[in-house]
């Protein structure tokens, strides 16, 4: 790969993470404080993920590996997205904003898998070559992250702002994309099933009954996980957190650090005692919010946000390494694909869904919560998951080979 080349793809990284970071992780903010919805209607926005998330494996199965170059879909996607996400920084309310957030996860969430597809197909060794350049997507979202936090738009009420940034950030990348490697399709003159796009050849590994467990486990910890995702803004603002969305990206540098520790705490550990650390660390990041406050625990919210990193690495990374392993050279494909659907796409559907509800059923005032309680219902979440664990995981002796896959944050297979 040449160093024209990297550039590129360090730079489509980039942008990839930047967009997405950019109104993501507000998202819930701006719909409570500037189009004044209820928490229900954030959860209903969030799940606009989990929808996209569906969707992604067929845009991906039936047109990007079979009809066209994998740039350029990229490249229209995030032209059309960027068209989206500006319409929706226009919208009065959430019944104009909603379809426009559809359809924008419809037409993003496919991208994440392309991007990685174009990096993989200049690369000849992708495990030396691949993580230098996937880091630059989880500095987009921390520089998008600490860029709204600077420039103080939660607390002025800016947030369209970040809406139309991720737009005009869309438009420079849907263009550049064209300037990118060729990339054609792989599967032009195969047939593709349903069972390839889902990856339900992988469906056998439930036949092991701790890996049914792990299944299990996976779909039920993203319920908490979605309470995450929708309201830690939200919430971090209301108690009176500056630059929040600043402060939320530490979660990201977390992740980054455990990352680069995984492979010395997997050896020592093994399979079992890492996925059950990673969902202790979900229920203590939930208490430290329960608790937490500006005043005198103010280190709790800090802890919170930054045990993103044990959270997300030991549990989904760990459980990646786990499938991998399990499943054999013929269906570790498969098998990713069937983990990502079911946490991403079932499993955070189910949690944006009951979500809000919760949430609004613990509203105080105009812009108050009882958050100690709300916090608690994911921590409680979490720690049964966890205890479920714990009696019906038997890990196989062994099961502590490493792995040089991973998935990140995102469901898509890294090596």
């Amino acid at each position: 790969m040449t160093a024209s080349v990297k550039i590129k793809l360090s730079v489509m990284m980039f942008l990839e993470f930047f967009i997405w970071g950019a109104w993501f992780v507000t998202l819930g903010t701006y719909l409570l404080t500037n189009l004044k919805t209820s928490a229900t209607e954030v959860g209903v926005a969030y799940l606009t993920q989990s929808i996209g998330a569906i969707v992604a494996p067929f845009i991906i199965g039936l047109i990007a590996d079979k009809y066209f170059s994998a740039q350029k879909i990229l490249g229209v996607l995030h032209l059309i997205g960027g068209a989206l996400l500006w319409l929706s920084s226009t919208a009065a309310d959430f019944s104009a904003f909603y379809p426009y957030v559809l359809l924008y996860m419809i037409v993003y969430m496919p991208t994440l898998a392309l991007v990685n597809s174009i990096s993989f197909r200049q690369m000849t060794n992708p495990s030396k070559e691949f993580p230098p350049i996937r880091v630059l997507g989880t500095l987009g979202w921390i520089v998008a992250g600490f860029a709204i936090g600077w420039l103080g738009w939660e607390k002025t009420g800016s947030l369209a702002l970040t809406l139309k940034t991720a737009s005009i950030a869309s438009f420079i990348l849907g263009l550049f994309s064209f300037t990118l490697p060729a990339t054609p399709p792989v599967k032009k003159e195969q047939a593709t099933s349903l069972s390839d796009i889902l990856g339900l050849d992988a469906i056998r590994l439930l036949k092991n009954r701790s890996y049914l467990v792990f299944f299990l486990a996976s779909v039920a910890i993203c319920v908490p996980l979605a309470f995450y995702y929708n309201f830690t803004n939200p919430f971090l603002n209301e108690v009176g957190m500056q630059g929040a969305a600043g402060k939320q990206a530490f979660g990201q540098v977390s992740e980054l650090i455990f990352m680069a520790l995984m492979p010395l705490f997997f050896v020592r550990l093994g399979v079992k005692k890492m996925l059950a650390v990673g969902m202790l660390a979900w229920v203590l990041r939930y208490v430290f919010f329960a608790y937490g406050n500006i005043e005198s625990n103010y280190w709790m919210l800090i802890m919170g946000i930054v045990m993103h990193g044990i959270c997300y690495d030991f549990f989904f990374v760990t459980g990646q390494i786990y499938t991998d392993n399990l499943a054999g050279e013929r269906f570790k494909s498969a098998a990713q694909g069937f983990i990502t659907l079911a946490t991403y796409g079932v499993g955070m559907l189910i949690g944006f869904s009951i979500s809000g509800p919760i949430v609004d059923s613990y509203k105080t005032g105009a812009n108050a919560h009882n958050w100690q309680q709300i916090w608690l219902i994911p921590a409680g979440i979490a720690a049964v998951v966890l205890v479920l664990f714990l009696l019906l995981f038997k890990e196989r002796p062994g099961q502590a080979k490493t792995s040089t896959a991973y998935v990140d944050e995102t469901g898509t297979l890294s090596l």
